[in-house]
């Protein structure tokens, strides 16, 4: 075994550890939900592995789907009274390898009852810097809207710009456009022109997002109405993705059919709807939850761009 193999494999053990005393020390359960569940993710930029049960068909759906995240499950359990509670385990997505991306990786979530997507933006802070501080570094937090986050770092107003004015900053990277949607040049411009720059000492949060972007998250009324989630940063590295959860069932199934439709107009796979999630969800308290990539964190305190520095085997050699 390589130093650097050995040196991994302690620097993730280091962080485990530590995220289990954090939340020890603030009273939050840990849980665990299962890998393969009945309903797949509709999310129409995210793909489920799948694999098909071969035993008694008492047993219920053969086809089963693994899970890009342990989110349904924990709101299920939020809903029958468990309190704050996360999950530490592995999660996977279907096409996602490269530099950045391994289609098996590490997530942590949590959720807090009670809290909004401002408080809990401190708390994964407060475990951020508690992570670095295992290699001697800490950064600032920098919270900011995502409307003032365009403005300053590409001079335009994501809500009220056309998609001409979205598109100019990207002239010269050559992007086939075909298909593209007004979403899909936000995220381009995030990920081309303002994540980039993002300094490495700084935690950039970002919240007040387009309501086009809530996925599982409430949405704030007014002009224009507002997705109550964040993303943090760190330098160029996104971590995590926290939202002040929804639980009105109609509005989420409503969300979760246009996923499947956006997906059936490019011929993708269409998967089951999580319908315990949805019959869980008026019955879960009111509250916050984030998601934080463990192996991006890991990269970040290593700083390093290669998601394969950080794992025991990557996909090519697993």
């Amino acid at each position: 075994m390589s130093e650097a193999l050995r040196q991994r494999l302690r620097q993730r053990a280091a962080l485990n550890a530590l995220v289990r005393g954090f939340f020890a020390a603030r009273d939050v359960l840990e849980v665990e939900t299962p890998i393969l569940s009945v309903a797949g993710n509709t999310e129409p930029n995210i793909d489920s592995f799948h694999a098909d049960f071969s035993g008694h068909v008492d047993a219920g759906a053969r086809r089963r789907w693994l899970r890009t995240s342990p989110e349904y499950p924990l709101k299920r359990l939020l809903a029958a009274g468990v309190g704050d509670c996360y999950e530490l385990g592995r999660v996977f997505r279907n096409g996602e390898a490269g530099g950045r991306h391994n289609p098996e990786f590490t997530m942590l979530e949590w959720y807090r009852v009670g809290w909004d997507h401002h408080r809990l933006v401190e708390e994964t802070a407060a475990l951020v810097n508690a992570a670095l501080a295992l290699v001697g570094r800490s950064a600032q937090l920098q919270v900011m809207s995502y409307r003032d986050l365009f403005l300053q770092h590409v001079g335009v107003d994501p809500f009220t710009a056309g998609l001409d004015a979205l598109r100019a900053p990207l002239q010269d990277i050559g992007i086939n456009d075909q298909g593209l949607v007004r979403d899909d040049w936000l995220d381009l411009l995030m990920t081309h022109r303002i994540q980039p720059h993002f300094d490495d000492a700084i935690m950039t949060v970002v919240h007040d997002w387009p309501a086009s972007q809530a996925a599982l998250a409430r949405i704030r009324p007014g002009e224009p109405p507002l997705a109550e989630r964040f993303e943090l940063y760190l330098g160029t590295v996104e971590l995590a993705n926290g939202y002040h959860e929804l639980n009105d069932a109609d509005e989420q199934r409503a969300r979760f059919e246009r996923d499947l439709q956006r997906r059936g107009e490019r011929g993708d796979v269409l998967p089951a709807l999580d319908e315990a999630l949805l019959q869980a969800l008026p019955s879960m308290p009111a509250c916050a939850g984030v998601a934080v990539g463990i192996d991006r964190l890991l990269m970040a305190m290593a700083r390093t761009p290669r998601i394969a520095d950080v794992l025991a085997f990557d996909f090519a050699h697993a």
